[in-house]
């Protein structure tokens, strides 16, 4: 067994993760030579942990009590739009979780993907990230358990549209993967997870451990996260099922029951240190990575209510922008479904307002004209339109969690 880290004021100790040596070949040539002829590779074997009893140290205690105070003054922010905060929310986190991975794209590509144009790759993921969080928390609501169907379902959803990966969506791997290193082997790898053929298994273990209720909530969706990625299940997807674990655990344990915590826009502010502390994990000290996600915790559903705030004086400001339209026009119609339908094309918004065509077009020019709404794409037909203040925020909002992040 490889040795645990040294306790210190903040330690959460478990079993370290143990290495063997297991045969390689591969099975498709190419790289170099050294990748070639390489005949064995050093995997990781995580330990068991459906019974694991970790002790918490007090001062990480705390500042998971601070974090899960902040997370329910957030669940419990009410109003009309309640609905529309918790889609941005999803939608944050989805985004910030993709940004983890290095998929990069810009608000609007993302607006446009969403509302199915033809947008560039990374967009188009960002949304399947999108869907997959959330029916993997739906898939909990009631307190139901997290199975492996609702995971493959999930990865099913995530890998959908990836023309690599379209092959291996919602299976579990049965090849080897690994981390870094060489493209064609093991080779120099920084991490090699267990073996194929034990992956059923570690995953059975999981889940027995990610649906106990009789462990810290934050506790447990750190070390089911940690874990998961220690096990890395798929061929891909892994890091974004992963952190999708962490809220469904919130949603498990009716810690949240309206909203998602956008915690990877601080895990994202600070990669290494999330890198880091997956290492103590695998090291033997569960510490560093309950204590990111309980700060990363409270900072993001301090800011998410900052947003909530925001969006509630979104409408006034829209009237007050577009000319205060008088109630029943188009304009107003538009507006009033704004929050909740804020990437929308003529034809949609002509099919909400009702009225002639004509009324619905000069609407959306003096809407346009005001900054309410912009365009979305370069068609002179057809176009696509997104909530400006909307979209902005759902940006400013992982800008602002991350600016904090940085700073702890």
């Amino acid at each position: 067994m490889a040795p645990s880290r040294p306790p210190d004021g903040t330690s959460v100790a478990i079993a370290a993760h143990r290495r063997t040596v297991e045969p390689w070949r591969q099975t498709v040539r190419g790289g170099t030579r050294e990748d070639r002829m390489l005949r064995e590779v050093t995997v990781w074997l995580p330990p068991e942990i459906a019974d694991i009893e970790p002790s918490v140290p007090a001062a990480v205690a705390a500042d998971m009590d601070d974090a899960l105070r902040e997370i329910a003054a957030l669940d419990e922010t009410h109003g009309e739009h309640l609905g529309s905060l918790s889609t941005l929310l999803l939608r944050a986190e989805s985004v910030a979780s993709s940004k983890i991975e290095h998929v990069e794209a810009s608000v609007d590509d993302y607006a446009r993907a969403l509302h199915g144009i033809t947008s560039n790759a990374s967009a188009t993921s960002m949304v399947a990230s999108t869907r997959a969080l959330g029916d993997l928390i739906e898939s909990v609501q009631d307190g139901a358990p997290i199975d492996l169907a609702d995971l493959l379902r999930a990865h099913a959803v995530l890998m959908a549209e990836d023309p690599r990966e379209r092959a291996y969506a919602g299976r579990v791997r049965d090849l080897q993967n690994w981390i870094e290193g060489s493209d064609h082997s093991p080779r120099n790898a920084s991490y090699v997870p267990p073996p194929a053929r034990t992956v059923v298994a570690y995953l059975d273990d999981l889940l027995r451990f990610a649906n106990r209720t009789d462990i810290g909530v934050l506790t447990q969706a750190a070390i089911t996260h940690a874990q998961f990625e220690s096990i890395h299940p798929f061929t891909d997807g892994n890091g974004r099922i992963g952190r999708a674990l962490i809220n469904t655990v919130l949603r498990k344990r009716a810690t949240t029951r309206r909203v998602v915590v956008p915690l990877a826009s601080a895990i994202v502010a600070r990669r290494q240190s999330y890198f880091d502390a997956l290492g103590a994990y695998r090291d033997g000290d569960a510490g560093p990575i309950i204590e990111s996600f309980a700060t990363g915790s409270r900072i993001a559903a301090q800011e998410s209510r900052a947003t909530a705030s925001r969006l509630a004086v979104m409408p006034e400001e829209w009237r007050t922008s577009a000319g205060r339209p008088r109630r029943g026009s188009a304009a107003a119609k538009i507006l009033d479904g704004l929050l909740d339908n804020p990437v929308f094309s003529a034809d949609e918004a002509a099919e909400r307002a009702g009225g002639a065509t004509s009324s619905v077009y000069a609407a959306i020019r003096t809407l346009h004209e005001s900054g309410v709404i912009r365009p979305l794409t370069t068609r002179t037909r057809n176009q696509i339109w997104v909530a400006a203040a909307l979209a902005d925020e759902l940006d400013d909002l992982g800008t602002r969690i991350a600016a904090r992040a940085r700073t702890r």
